[in-house]
C-alpha cells in the first residue's frame, strides 16, 4: 500500500486529493495545525465512508513554520509521496500579513525539502506553485517557460518555493515537481475567495437571506478550472518517469464580472440590482490577466480539463443553494 503525506489536507485541494488517493488505495497522512476549533469540515465525510473507516486516513499535528515536526514526521512515516499544499493562500490577505505569508508559503517549502534531504527518506515531492507567480504577465498565454513577475507577497513567496523545489531537484537529485496551477474552484472553495463569495451570495440572495454582494475589481481576468480535476494532475506528475514542472489550466480566460453574470443568470436574477463596489477589496497591485497553456501536461501526462467555465459556475451555485436550503436557514428566515 502506497503512503502519502499531505500538508494542507483540510483545504480545498487537500480534501479532494485525499478523496483521490484513498480511492486509489493509498494510506493517507495529513498535517493539520493545532487550533482551538476543528477545521476538518472538508474531510469529515471520509470518516463516515465505510471503505475508509478512518483506517487509511490519519491526521497529525504539525506546522510548516516548524522544521522539527516536518523532519520527525518524515522519519516516522516514511511516505512514498509528499504533497505540499499547505500555505497562507489568500492573495489579498498576503498584503496584510506579508512576513507570515513568506514564512509559511515560501520558507515552509524549504523546510520540507530540507527534511526530505536530511531524513534520507526518498519520497516523490509535489510543490503547489501558482499562476500568481506570473503576476504582470510577460506573454499570453502563460506556460512553463514564461518569466515570473509576481504582484503580491503571496506570489513572491510561491516563487521562492517554486525555485527552491527546482534547486533541490537539481542539487540533490530529488524527485520533485512543481505544478503551476491556475485558479481552480469548487463548492469546497473557502468563502473569502471571490468565486465562492459570489456563488454563496447568489444562493443567499435567491433564497432571500442576503440583499447585496460587495466586490472590488470586476475586470480582473482569470483562468478558472475545477479543483477535483487539478488534484488528479498533481497525482499524475508524481507517477511520471521523471520529475518536471507543469502548468495546469483551461486556456480560457474570463472576468470576475462574467462569473457574476453567469452566476446570477443561472438563478434567473439580474446581477446589476445586487452587486455593489467596495474599494476595500482592491489589491495594492493587481494581476490583470491570467490564461494558462496546459499543452505540456496534456502531452506528457495525458491531463486535460473537462469542466468548463459555465458548468463550473453552475456546479458552485447549485451546491451553495443546496447547502443553504439543507441548513434550514430559509424556513427560519421566512418564518
Amino acid at each position: 500500500m502506497k503512503k502519502a503525506l499531505v500538508t494542507g489536507i483540510t483545504g480545498q485541494d487537500g480534501s479532494y486529493l485525499a478523496d483521490l488517493l484513498l480511492a486509489k488505495g493509498y494510506e493517507v497522512h495529513g498535517i493539520i495545525r493545532r487550533a482551538s476549533t476543528f477545521n476538518t469540515g472538508r474531510i469529515d465525510h471520509l470518516y463516515q465512508d465505510p471503505h475508509v473507516n478512518g483506517v487509511r486516513l490519519f491526521l497529525h499535528y504539525g506546522d510548516l513554520s516548524d522544521s522539527v515536526s516536518m523532519t520527525k514526521m518524515l522519519y516516522d512515516l516514511q511516505p512514498d509521496e509528499v504533497y505540499n499544499l499547505g500555505a497562507q493562500s489568500h492573495v489579498r490577505v498576503s498584503f496584510d500579513i506579508p512576513e507570515y505569508t513568506a514564512d509559511v508559503t515560501g520558507v515552509g517549502t524549504i523546510r520540507i525539502l530540507e527534511a526530505i534531504r536530511e531524513s534520507g527518506v526518498k519520497p516523490r515531492f509535489y510543490q503547489a506553485s501558482s499562476s500568481e507567480m506570473f503576476g504582470k504577465v510577460q506573454e499570453i498565454p502563460q506556460k512553463e517557460t514564461t518569466p515570473f513577475w509576481p504582484r503580491s507577497p503571496y506570489g513572491c513567496a510561491k516563487m521562492f518555493g517554486h525555485w527552491a523545489t527546482v534547486n533541490y531537484r537539481e542539487s540533490y537529485d530529488l524527485f520533485a515537481c512543481s505544478g503551476i496551477l491556475f485558479n481552480h474552484e469548487s463548492p469546497r472553495r473557502g468563502e473569502t475567495f471571490v468565486t465562492r463569495k459570489i456563488s454563496r451570495a447568489v444562493a443567499a440572495i435567491k433564497l432571500g437571506l442576503q440583499k447585496d454582494l460587495y466586490l472590488g475589481n470586476m475586470d480582473a481576468k482569470r483562468d478558472w478550472g475545477y479543483a477535483p480535476e487539478y488534484v488528479e494532475g498533481m497525482w499524475r506528475m508524481l507517477q511520471a518517469d521523471k520529475p518536471d514542472d507543469y502548468v495546469l489550466a483551461t486556456n480560457e480566460t474570463h472576468t470576475v464580472k462574467e462569473f457574476v453574470m453567469e452566476a446570477f443568470g443561472h438563478v434567473g436574477l439580474e446581477w446589476e440590482k445586487f452587486v455593489k463596489y467596495d474599494a476595500r477589496y482592491e489589491r495594492p497591485a493587481e494581476v490583470d490577466l491570467l490564461i494558462g497553456d496546459p499543452a505540456k501536461a496534456k502531452r506528457n501526462l495525458g491531463w486535460e480539463p473537462k469542466v468548463r467555465f459555465k458548468e463550473l459556475v453552475q456546479i458552485m451555485v447549485d451546491a451553495d443553494l443546496e447547502m443553504l436550503e439543507g441548513k434550514g436557514l430559509v424556513h427560519q428566515h421566512q418564518g
